[in-house]
């Protein structure tokens, strides 16, 4: 198994934005901090949406993903994230995490990168006794019943000298509420084979401190901070996360 990258060096960001669109300009900022070489090494952050949202991925169609009735009878808000991938839909008991690296050297390929961050993630996860593996390009499955499926989801930004990688870990969410606002999607990994939201989805059911302490764990993130620029979050939020441009492109 090869080792994380951030071995030794990772900071764990204790800090938690009040909104959705706050949590995702953070990542980006970080990304640009990273990108900038204002950071020493890498950062590792969790957090959790309160309420029910859909994220969209950057280049995602809003209604190719998503069922914007369904949507908007359940009062769920419609963001788009600044990485790739698909729509997710977030809310308590889905524990979103994220790690931002340095590159100064180099940015590694595509799927060293996926390596790199899945398979610590996935160490992690098996020492706390569930039985996960890799599946599609960037997902992990749970093996139950025989079949594999998917507690998380992952996407990444990738700039010349840093890495955004962040994404889900399915814990305690309403996995109903998935099938009901998100359409089934544009594309999907072979090992899902036409399954519906409910029949491809599980839950971990670590509870969140123990899922914030395997993310921690896998990433070796032993530095705490809690020092987060909130003007620049405020302002990327309001010249970019709360536009109805930004969010409806497509």
């Amino acid at each position: 198994m090869r080792q994380s990258a951030t071995a030794a060096t990772a900071a764990w960001l204790e800090a938690e934005p009040a909104s959705v669109a706050e949590n995702l300009a953070l990542d980006e900022v970080l990304l640009e901090a990273a990108h900038a070489g204002r950071l020493a090494g890498p950062v590792v952050r969790t957090w959790m949406a309160a309420e029910p949202t859909v994220v969209l991925g950057s280049s995602s169609r809003v209604h190719d993903e998503v069922d914007v009735a369904a949507c908007a009878a359940a009062g769920a808000e419609i963001l788009r994230r600044p990485s790739g991938g698909l729509t997710v839909l977030l809310g308590p008991g889905c524990l979103m995490w994220s790690v931002i690296t340095p590159h100064p050297d180099a940015v590694p390929p595509i799927e060293l990168l996926h390596a790199t961050m899945l398979e610590p993630l996935v160490a992690a996860l098996q020492a706390a006794d569930r039985a996960v593996e890799r599946r599609g390009s960037s997902d992990i499955a749970l093996l139950t019943a025989g079949q594999a499926r998917k507690v998380s989801g992952n996407a990444l930004r990738v700039r010349r000298a840093a890495v955004l990688y962040h994404g889900t870990l399915l814990d305690a969410f309403d996995l109903d509420a998935i099938g009901r606002i998100l359409r089934h999607p544009p594309r999907e990994p072979d090992y899902r084979g036409r399954r519906a939201h409910g029949d491809f989805l599980a839950n971990l059911g670590l509870g969140r401190v123990t899922l914030e302490q395997v993310v921690r764990s896998a990433f070796r993130a032993d530095r705490v901070t809690t020092a987060w620029p909130r003007d620049r979050v405020a302002a990327l939020v309001a010249d970019r996360y709360a536009k109805a441009e930004w969010t409806h492109r497509w």
